[in-house]
């Protein structure tokens, strides 16, 4: 007889292609996901993967049956949904993704004031980029993805996915001080040539909004440091070892001998929510309203 957790687990290492990351995805060990798959095989007589160099491949049986486990998964959160709509709860798991200077700065608040009024709210959170945790809403293994598009590289987001605009905020070049910049108050985009830079990894949309910027003034970014947390970024500035663009939300942050400036024309990004339209429920409308609470208060506003 197939049991209902082995077939979730295996729905998501069919989804991800991996046992790891399947893991990752429902908070649970490898081995636990490796011995639920072997299970499952010995319960329908039938190999269900296969190792394929260092990762593994479904078979024939498990493309099969992959079809099935993904529908049930659906249809059970589709189930849950309705049935916490039709009470009004605000309980059970709430699964949270999104980009990690957006989560550092606004979400552990947002969380804490949830469980606090919602005792039976189970959060969880995982930082990543928007191509990557987007398949995953698509995929009903996220609830919400906290996200955001730049000017020069607006998010382009698949049908089905809807988004709550948080906040709107200008972004500034980061120099060190000494550098011939941190005295001014603005620095035209085309006076940029010749800088070493630090961004977020290429692919992410905080590095390719960056790209396309500079290029539309005529300047290629050389950047030399990458690394997803803005933290991080500001301390290489602070070495003079790079400028970058960093959103105002992060700039508490910066480390005293930092010093920003406004850059023309302006550089803005927006912070976003997105959900699935048909996937919101008590807990995601609860998280939306206490996001946009929280963002903006006035301590955000600066």
């Amino acid at each position: 007889m197939i049991t209902w957790e082995r077939l979730r687990v295996f729905a998501a290492v069919a989804r991800f292609g991996s046992v790891s990351e399947a893991a990752a995805a429902l908070h649970i060990t490898g081995p636990a996901v490796s011995q639920h798959v072997r299970k499952l095989e010995k319960e329908i007589q039938c190999q269900l993967v296969e190792r394929d160099g260092r990762g593994i491949r479904l078979t024939s049986a498990g493309h099969i049956l992959a079809g099935s486990a993904h529908t049930m998964v659906s249809t059970l959160a589709d189930a849950e949904r309705d049935l916490a709509n039709l009470h009004g709860l605000v309980a059970g798991p709430l699964r949270i993704g999104g980009v990690a200077s957006v989560l550092r700065t606004l979400v552990p608040d947002v969380l804490h004031r949830l469980i606090e009024r919602h005792p039976r709210l189970e959060p969880s959170l995982r930082d990543g980029e928007a191509v990557d945790m987007i398949p995953m809403l698509q995929a009903r293994q996220l609830d919400a993805v906290v996200t955001e598009s730049w000017d020069h590289h607006p998010a382009h987001l698949p049908p089905g996915v809807r988004t709550t605009l948080l906040m709107h905020e200008d972004a500034q070049l980061a120099v060190p001080e000494g550098h011939p910049l941190a005295g001014r108050e603005f620095v035209a985009l085309d006076e940029l040539h010749g800088e070493l830079w630090t961004s977020c990894p290429a692919g992410s949309d905080a590095h390719e909004a960056l790209r396309q910027l500079l290029r539309a003034h005529e300047v290629e970014a050389e950047v030399r440091y990458c690394v997803s947390d803005y933290a991080t970024q500001l301390r290489l500035v602070a070495a003079g070892l790079a400028v970058t663009l960093v959103p105002r939300v992060v700039r508490a942050s910066a480390p005293s001998s930092v010093r920003f400036v406004r850059c023309r024309p302006t550089v803005s990004r927006s912070v976003l929510v997105a959900t699935g339209t048909e996937t919101e429920t008590p807990r995601v409308r609860a998280f939306l309203a206490e996001m946009s609470r929280v963002a903006n208060l006035p301590e955000q506003q600066t």
